[in-house]
């Protein structure tokens, strides 16, 4: 006997396949949370004064460094970085973990691979920060749902660096296509 799965659609209907099935696995690889809308981020963006940055490296060519930087040139946003085996990134102080900030952060940045989320999650509850940001390529559904389940505001699989330069027009200063489409010809 091979054992099944209900399968939910998106049109709605219901179907049994071999829980083995090529189609069974990437109907389970299929993202369903869904994390706060732009405006919605855009308004955290707004509101926060401070942000810790999880994982934050003193390598220079990572990119939380890239992150950190930008967050500390381009923001007014109260910058701490959490990386127990540094003493100093960017220039400051580093702490040994989210516990040891002067302050709980309005927003925890997190450039921790996806297995590791779910501990962050319940570091961030720990010390009663209110959001959790997962940076671009990391994403964890499982730990996103627990975080949203004890209250937390989880925004996943987004650049808090290049969001924020999303919504202040900086978009085309860092290189990106600012999808402008014009019949212009350069130079004219």
């Amino acid at each position: 006997m091979t054992d099944t799965v209900t399968t939910q659609l998106t049109n709605g209907l219901t179907c049994e396949l071999p829980a083995s099935s090529p189609l069974a696995k990437l109907l389970r690889s299929q993202r369903t949370w869904v994390g706060p809308s732009a405006r919605e981020r855009q308004a955290i963006l707004r509101s926060a004064k401070s942000v810790a940055v999880v994982g934050a490296s003193p390598n220079p060519s990572r990119s939380s460094s890239f992150v950190g930087t930008y967050l500390q040139q381009s923001t007014d946003l109260r910058v701490y970085f959490v990386n127990p085996r540094a003493d100093t990134i960017l220039g400051q102080k580093a702490y040994p973990d989210l516990a040891s900030l002067p302050e709980v952060p309005d927003v925890v940045d997190v450039f921790r691979k996806a297995s590791d989320i779910r501990s962050v999650v319940d570091d961030v509850l720990a010390i009663g920060a209110k959001t959790i940001w997962v940076q671009l390529g990391i994403y964890d559904e499982e730990a996103a749902r627990y975080g949203e389940e004890k209250g937390l505001t989880v925004v996943m699989d987004r650049c808090m660096k290049v969001e924020h330069a999303r919504f202040n027009g900086g978009l085309n200063l860092m290189g990106f296509d600012t999808g402008v489409i014009t019949a212009k010809k350069a130079g004219r």
